[in-house]
């Protein structure tokens, strides 16, 4: 049975990189290769003491760098991890250009491929820390040590055609090997590009003053679908898909997401309601059902609220839409808290609102500019009623501390003045007691 011609492609080639191979191992066996590669293990023990002498200084001072900026720190960490390859390609590249000028070019051949690939293979190190997940910065930074290498050994129109001839057939287009890579490399460059712009993007943003917060939360999620969906557009194109014929799957793809996941859908137009109609914004203080606490993010999917004991609540945007949602701080942060007390009916009930208004006053986080009022809300079995009304402006430090401030003050203020506070008292009557039936 004949070979397939893919199949075929794929042994000539890897025929002919093992003769390229061989021709590259037998030319070190030269004299001069041989003396070029003595030369470079000696730069690179040089660089190694050097960077032993060197590291531990530069390590010391970048601890007394405290008033730098992240970035800056994260850069120079990276220098320091780096150092002994940074110093191995200052050291080498000043003997291959001396070796080029007293002796044949040909003489540091070997040594030019070798100074090529240390500093290719460091510019390769310090440009993937711009990718933030690991394992993808590690797939990207072995992927491109292996081109840069090839391209410098002259073996990319060789490993081209091996990767192109190795692949299968879908429809009418065939998928290769050398596609699949290309689409891999592309997309994680357009997409890092996107991570990069729309991070700069909401940094600028946020230090608008005159956009409210749930507008700038809206601006930053439309730039970053916009950047990411240009990213993956042209990505796609650039491998040479064809995207016409997507448009009949991403229909069926929409109509079937639209019946399946109809309360993600929900969530997301509400969502977009929420931050167009500015109804709640970050940090505004809410109630939701038995929910109280200060909103911290505003989701896509979710709003996230943080309570007073460390609980972050994640409520779906469609019950703030559908359920009744108070607001403690949608127009302002003043909020009015009332609290109910009663006291004997032999006291002064004029002497008794002004102690608890001055009582009220005094507590810390009681507005003076609104001053508390007390009025006289009813007489009941055993004292007459009160409610004292006082405002502040932090409900985010909590309501329930600041009325139990309130609270002690007019115990303490109406122990100092005689005030009493009654306990209802009942009179209980035995009817037909045996004990009493003499009398």
């Amino acid at each position: 049975m004949e070979n397939d011609p893919p199949l075929n492609l794929v042994l000539e080639t890897l025929t002919r990189l093992w003769a390229q191979a061989q021709v590259f191992l037998g030319g070190l066996l030269r004299e001069w290769n041989a003396y070029q590669i003595l030369i470079a293990l000696g730069v690179f023990l040089v660089a190694m003491l050097a960077t032993h002498r060197i590291a531990p200084r530069y390590h010391g001072w970048l601890r007394d760098r405290e008033n730098w900026p992240k970035w800056r720190l994260r850069f120079a960490l990276l220098l320091h991890r780096r150092m002994r390859l940074i110093a191995f390609v200052l050291l080498i590249w000043p003997v291959i250009w001396i070796m080029r000028e007293v002796t044949w070019p040909s003489r540091s051949y070997l040594l030019t491929i070798i100074g090529s690939l240390a500093f290719a293979w460091l510019m390769i190190a310090l440009a993937s820390r711009l990718i933030a997940n690991p394992a993808l910065r590690a797939i990207l930074r072995i992927g491109g040590w292996i081109w840069v290498t090839l391209i410098i050994l002259g073996l990319t129109g060789e490993t081209r055609q091996l990767l192109e001839s190795a692949g299968f057939t879908l429809g009418e287009a065939r998928i290769t090997v050398w596609t699949i890579l290309q689409a891999l490399v592309i997309l994680t460059a357009l997409f890092t590009l996107a991570r990069v712009l729309s991070h700069a993007s909401a940094a600028n943003i946020s230090r608008v003053e005159d956009i409210s917060p749930s507008m700038r939360v809206l601006v930053v999620k439309f730039l970053q679908l916009l950047l990411y969906g240009l990213a993956l557009f042209i990505g796609l194109k650039a491998v040479g898909v064809d995207l016409t014929g997507l448009a009949v799957l991403s229909g069926a793809i929409g109509v079937g997401l639209g019946f399946g996941l109809q309360k993600v859908v929900s969530n997301l137009v509400s969502g977009i309601i929420i931050l167009l109609d500015k109804s709640i914004k970050p940090g505004d203080v809410i109630s939701v059902g038995e929910t109280f606490g200060w909103i911290n993010s505003l989701g896509a999917r979710y709003v996230s609220i943080t309570t007073r004991d460390g609980k972050e609540y994640l409520i779906p945007n469609e019950d703030l839409i559908t359920t009744q949602v108070v607001n403690w701080s949608h127009s302002n942060d003043f909020v009015r808290l009332d609290i109910y007390f009663g006291t004997a009916y032999g006291d002064d009930p004029h002497a008794v609102r002004r102690i608890a208004i001055a009582a009220a006053e005094n507590v810390d986080r009681v507005l003076t500019d609104r001053p508390p009022v007390c009025h006289v809300v009813g007489f009941g079995d055993s004292s007459v009623d009160y409610i004292l009304r006082f405002w502040i402006s932090d409900p985010t430090g909590g309501l329930t501390n600041i009325r139990g401030n309130v609270y002690l003050a007019l115990w303490d203020a109406f122990q100092d003045n005689g005030i009493s506070i009654p306990f209802p008292q009942r009179e209980v009557r035995m009817l037909n007691d045996p004990a009493k039936a003499p009398e």
